[in-house]
Parts: structure tokens; sequence; C-alpha cells
């Protein structure tokens, strides 16, 4: 019984050095405002009312679309470090006469000492009805977004050669709490 007992302690050290060591490897943190999460906003269609946050909906696009470009991505938590510090910032606006979506990412890319190595904006445009699945539309139109941010970064040479050239100026691993320097963005009473 003693044996299987130490083995057990053995077997879960090995599975929690493992994951520790996953998360020391990872390459990029993505950063989204908790107001993303928390703050609603509002598209409208004529009477009908449509609330939702940007976060939960960003994150996942954000998320995937990074890791096929650069491999590990971890949402910026606790103290968690990567090569690159990307902080993603969703905008939405609905038209209603035209029903289409308009969305923008914007997204600024910091290294570990916290030098802007760049900022990449995109628009996308996404014709679809609030009333009929938004959220489909809404994903489409971030996705759009998102697509157009990761071309822009794999056409900027210097930001590819700094991912991957370690050796580079940022040798250091950007840490998550460096968020609390960064310049804040105005808060907006509205998604536009």
């Amino acid at each position: 019984m003693k044996n299987i007992i130490v083995k057990l302690i053995m077997v879960l050290g090995l599975i929690s050095g493992a994951t520790t060591k996953a998360e020391e490897a990872t390459n990029v943190l993505l950063y989204i405002q908790p107001y993303e999460y928390t703050n609603e906003i509002k598209l409208m269609h004529y009477a009908q009312e449509y609330w939702y946050a940007q976060g939960p909906i960003v994150e996942p696009i954000a998320k995937e679309k990074l890791t096929e470009l650069y491999g590990n991505v971890a949402m910026c938590e606790g103290n968690q470090t990567g090569k690159m510090l990307i902080w993603v910032q969703p905008r939405m606006f609905y038209n209603t006469q035209l029903q289409v979506f308009y969305g923008k990412i914007t997204a600024n890319v910091y290294t570990g000492i916290g030098k802007l190595m760049g900022t990449y904006a995109v628009d996308s445009v996404q014709y679809g009805s609030l009333g009929i699945k938004p959220e489909h539309w809404l994903k489409k139109a971030y996705t759009k977004a998102m697509d157009g941010v990761v071309a822009k970064m794999k056409a900027d040479s210097q930001l590819q050669s700094a991912m991957s050239n370690p050796a580079s100026t940022s040798t250091l691993d950007t840490p998550c709490s460096m968020v609390t320097l960064l310049p804040v963005p105005k808060i907006r009473a509205m998604s536009f």
C-alpha cells in the first residue's frame, strides 16, 4: 500500500513539473482588458437590442490565430512570462439600416523590457442580421479583423526577427505584471 502511495505522489510530482515547464515555455502572452469581459456593449436593430461582452468572443479567436503564427500562446494570468505580450483591444459597431457589423481589432505588441514593437489595427466589415444568430456574425467580423492583424504581424520583418531570434534586444521574458505599467486606452462609453 505504501509503495502505491509513493508511486502516486511521484507521478503527481512529475505531472505538476511538466505543466510548470509548459507554462515557462510560453512564447506569447495574450492580454485583453478585464472590462471587455464584464462590461457589455449594446447593438441595436430598431427596437431589438443585443447585449454582449467582447472578451469571451474575441479571446478564443485571438488565441487560435496567434497560436497558428507563434506557437504556444497563453492568456496573461498571474506570474506567467513570455517572449512577447500582445494586448488585444476589440471594437464593434452595427449599422442597422445596412445590416453591417463593423469590427476592429487593435493589437499592441510589447517586448520583455516593455518596448512597443508595433501597433496593428485592422477593420472588418461583415454583412449579417442582428436578429438572426448575432453571435455568429460577431465571430465572423472579429475573425476577419484578427486575420488582418495576423497578416500585418507576419509582414513586419522587425517583429518576426525579434520573435525568431531570442538573442535580440528582447532577451528578457515579459511578465504579465508588466500590464499595469502600460498606458491604458481611454475608457469608452460606446462601442465605437
